[in-house]
C-alpha cells in the first residue's frame, strides 16, 4: 500500500476526530466460523462457571486462594512450599499461547478468551435481542429519552448488573472456595460485610468492563495485542484479506449485475463495507493485520455471505498466511515453531515428573532461634526446635511421631507424644532432640528425622544439631 493509505496507523477504529469515543455497533455475525465459535464458548462458559463447584478427591477443581495461600489446580492442591510448581504451569501457559500465536495468531482472543466470550456471547447477544441489530442501535442511540429508549435502556443495564452480579459470585468462588462462598449465600450477607463488600466491588469492574469499556480491553488494556506484533511472521496464520484477489489491477468496485469484472481489471471485493460494519474492534480487515483484530471470523462468514449473494468464490477474507496471499505457499512447520514446541514438551514433561514426586506430606524442622545447647547430665547435649508438617492429601494422617535416623538419639515433644493432622491441615510444635556426646562429631551435625504414621515412614527431613566445640575430632 501507499504510505497515503496508511493513515489508519495514526489512531484507533474506536476514537473519533475529535479524541472522543467512537462507539462501535457491530453487525450480529452469523455463518459457519460463528456457529463453531458459539460452541466453544458454551463449552467453555460452562466450564468456567462449574470448575469451581466440581470436586476430584475431595478438592476443588480450580482454586486460587491468595488469602489462606491455598491452590487447586485441576484437582491438585498446591501449598506455598510447591509454588515452584505453579510458576511452571504459568510458563507452560504463556509458552502454549505464543506458540499459537506464533502459528495462528491473536486466535486465542477470538476463540478462547473470557473477555470476548463474555462480551460477544453473552452481553452482545442480550443487546440485539433488546436493542435490534446494528441500524437500530445506531438510531436509538440517537433518539430522545423517550418511554421506549427508557425502558430498553432500564431493562438492558438491569439484565448486565444481574449477569456481572453472578460473574462476580463466580470469580469469588475460586478466590475463597465453593463451600465458603455457598455458606455465605445462605447465612445473613451483613455477617460477612467484608466479603459482601468484595462482591459489589468485583461486580462494578465487571458491570463497567461490560456494559462501558467493552473492546477497549482488548485495545488498549490487553498487552497480548502488543505481543503478537512482536510475535507474528510472514508465515504465521492470521484473518487475512486476500487484497491480490480482491484488488486485482484497478481496485475495488461496487457491484453491478450482470458485468465482466475480469474484464474490468477489477478485484472480487464489492466494496460493500460489510466485513466493517460487523467487527467487533471497528476496524476494516482490508487494511492488513492490525493491532485491534481478535481474529474473531466474523468478518469472514460476512464476507462469505455477500460472496456468495454475488456469484463470487468464498474465502476473500480467510484464515491464510502473508505467504499463502502473495505466493500460494502452504503452512509449514518453521524452525521458531519446532523451537516452540519442543520446549513447551519439556516444560509439561517436567511439570509431570515433578508432580509425581512432590510428597504428599512436607515436614520441616528448625532449630528455634536464638537458643544454644543445653546439656543434659554428664553425656547428653539437647537443642531445641520447631516443627511443621503439612498434610497435602484430602485424608487425616492420624497418630504422628518423630524418630532420629541418624545418628542415634531421643525426640521428645513438648505436648503429647503423637498427634493427628487434618485433611489439608498443617500442624506446628516444638520439640527437644537429645543424642550423647559421643555421637556428635564436630559442633554441627547433620541429624535425618522420620516422620512415622502409626509405624509407616511418611517422610524424612533433615536439620542441623549444635553441640560444643570441644567434642570435635
Amino acid at each position: 500500500m501507499e504510505t497515503s493509505e496508511e493513515n489508519f496507523r495514526d489512531s484507533i477504529g474506536t476514537v473519533n476526530e475529535e479524541g472522543k469515543r467512537a462507539w462501535v455497533f457491530p453487525k450480529k455475525p452469523n455463518g459457519k466460523f460463528y456457529t463453531y465459535r458459539k460452541y466453544v464458548s458454551y463449552f467453555l462458559l460452562s466450564f468456567l462457571i462449574l470448575a469451581p463447584f466440581i470436586k476430584i478427591n475431595g478438592n476443588q477443581f480450580l482454586l486460587f486462594n491468595v488469602l489462606e495461600r491455598r491452590f487447586n489446580i485441576f484437582g491438585f492442591p498446591f501449598w506455598p512450599q510447591d509454588f515452584y510448581l505453579f510458576v511452571i504451569c504459568m510458563i507452560i501457559g504463556v509458552v502454549f499461547i505464543t506458540l499459537f500465536t506464533v502459528a495462528f495468531g491473536r486466535i486465542f482472543c477470538g476463540w478462547i478468551c473470557p473477555q470476548t466470550i463474555f462480551m460477544e456471547m453473552v452481553f452482545r447477544r442480550i443487546e440485539y435481542w433488546i436493542d435490534g441489530d446494528r441500524g437500530a442501535q445506531m438510531r436509538l442511540e440517537k433518539q430522545e429519552w423517550n418511554a421506549e429508549k427508557i425502558r430498553k435502556r432500564t431493562l438492558k443495564w438491569f439484565i448486565f448488573f444481574c449477569i456481572s452480579f453472578i460473574i462476580a459470585n463466580v470469580f469469588l468462588a475460586y478466590l475463597i472456595g465453593s463451600d465458603q462462598l455457598l455458606r455465605y449465600i445462605t447465612e445473613n450477607p451483613f455477617d460477612h460485610i467484608s466479603t459482601l463488600i468484595s462482591l459489589l466491588i468485583f461486580t462494578a469492574v465487571f458491570y463497567f468492563v461490560f456494559a462501558w469499556f467493552r473492546e477497549q480491553v482488548c485495545i488498549i488494556a490487553c498487552p497480548y495485542g502488543r505481543l503478537q506484533g512482536v510475535l507474528l511472521d510472514t508465515k504465521s496464520i492470521i484473518v487475512a484479506y486476500d487484497h491480490k484477489r480482491g484488488e486485482a489491477e484497478n481496485g475495488r468496485k461496487k457491484f453491478k449485475k450482470g458485468e465482466d469484472r475480469d474484464a474490468l481489471g477489477v478485484g472480487d471485493c464489492i466494496d460493500c463495507k460489510q466485513c466493517v460494519n460487523v467487527c467487533p474492534t471497528g476496524i476494516d480487515i482490508r487494511n492488513g493485520t492490525q493491532l485491534e483484530c481478535v481474529n474473531c471470523t466474523a468478518c469472514i462468514d460476512e464476507c462469505n455471505t455477500i460472496m456468495e449473494k454475488v456469484n463470487l468464490p468464498k474465502g476473500l477474507i480467510r484464515y491464510a498466511s502473508e505467504e499463502n496471499i502473495e505466493k500460494k505457499a502452504s503452512f509449514k512447520l518453521t524452525p521458531r515453531l519446532k523451537g516452540y514446541a519442543a520446549v513447551l514438551l519439556i516444560l509439561i514433561g517436567l511439570l509431570i515428573g515433578m508432580l509425581f514426586l512432590r510428597n504428599d506430606v512436607e515436614a520441616s524442622v528448625l532449630r528455634l532461634p536464638g537458643q544454644l545447647y543445653e546439656h543434659k547430665g554428664e553425656h547428653i547435649i539437647s537443642n531445641v526446635y520447631t516443627f511443621k508438617i503439612i498434610n497435602k492429601t484430602v485424608k487425616e494422617i492420624d497418630n504422628i511421631h518423630f524418630e532420629l535416623l541418624s545418628p542415634k538419639g531421643e525426640v521428645k515433644l513438648v505436648s503429647k507424644e503423637n498427634f493427628d493432622i487434618p485433611k489439608e491441615g498443617l500442624h506446628e510444635g516444638t520439640l527437644f532432640i537429645e543424642i550423647d556426646k559421643a555421637f556428635l562429631q564436630k559442633d554441627k551435625t547433620t541429624l535425618k528425622i522420620g516422620v512415622f504414621s502409626n509405624n509407616t515412614l511418611i517422610e524424612t527431613t533433615s536439620t542441623t544439631f549444635l553441640g560444643p566445640r570441644s567434642y570435635r575430632k
